[in-house]
């Protein structure tokens, strides 16, 4: 199995960094930079599978996601002090990981996602911009962004999106993400997290006030059951992206949960 494209920056206890749906470590950037300088961790963000710069694969499950971020865990040599975090599908992997290797972490942090089953309907109209770029005859940015506002009416979705379009050695154009397996398997993204034993080390939930991917029902009993040391925190005006809507919040939750 090849390994996880990453970027490890800073010294000090560990945090890995896992991105979401269509996402890349690129997104976290700037929050990462300030947990490694200013708060003396030492960060490591991650492309998962299909995802940025980091190998292709036809199966794109939560159980091998975590495997893949095992193995990182193994490659780098990161110990039980380690914090793991992750956002939407990331979370969602983080949750995997945390579950099925306990051992390998001190805690756990969750961005705006829950264990249950998530619909991803919401996705459709974001997969149906992805596939309405042709490739093969756009010749700028400008053309693929054109195409994707007939499908996706907000700015920074589409900006977003576009991170994940690069020039080959032809300069023809291509997407980073593998959007036809993720597509396949969009339903398989969604599935509920489920395990016979709960992790039992601390763990931080972090919603948007304004996002439903954490409802008061998850609050109450869906997060407890798997995580019974876990908190749930809201950052008010935030939506799903808390961490690029709120970055100044997140950056000091996350500091006062690792304890740097």
């Amino acid at each position: 199995m090849p390994l996880l494209h990453y970027l490890d920056q800073g010294q000090g206890q560990p945090l890995v960094i896992l991105h979401g749906l269509f996402g890349t470590l690129d997104n976290w950037q700037t929050l990462a930079r300030r947990w490694a300088t200013e708060a003396g961790l030492r960060v490591i963000s991650v492309d998962l599978r299909n995802h940025g710069r980091s190998f292709h694969s036809p199966e794109h499950t939560y159980a091998l996601m975590a495997q893949d971020v095992l193995a990182l865990f193994d490659y780098l040599q990161l110990g039980a002090e380690t914090t793991l975090m992750g956002h939407s599908m990331g979370g969602k992997v983080a949750m995997r990981f945390a579950l099925d290797y306990p051992e390998r972490l001190a805690r756990l942090i969750v961005l705006d996602i829950a264990p249950r089953f998530s619909n991803m309907e919401h996705q459709d109209e974001i997969l149906a911009g992805l596939q309405s770029v042709n490739l093969a005859t756009i010749t700028n940015r400008q053309e693929a962004d054109a195409a994707l506002a007939q499908h996706i009416h907000s700015v920074g979705v589409r900006q977003f999106l576009l991170k994940n379009l690069y020039r080959q050695e032809d300069n023809s154009f291509a997407w980073r993400i593998n959007l036809p397996v993720l597509a396949a398997q969009l339903a398989a993204i969604g599935e509920e997290t489920i395990s016979a034993t709960p992790f039992l080390k601390p763990a931080l939930f972090i919603r948007g006030g304004k996002s439903d991917y954490i409802t008061a029902e998850d609050k109450m009993t869906g997060i407890p059951a798997l995580f019974p040391n876990s908190q749930v925190a809201t950052v008010v005006d935030a939506g799903h992206w808390v961490h690029a809507e709120k970055p100044e919040e997140i950056f000091g939750m996350v500091k006062a949960f690792v304890g740097a």
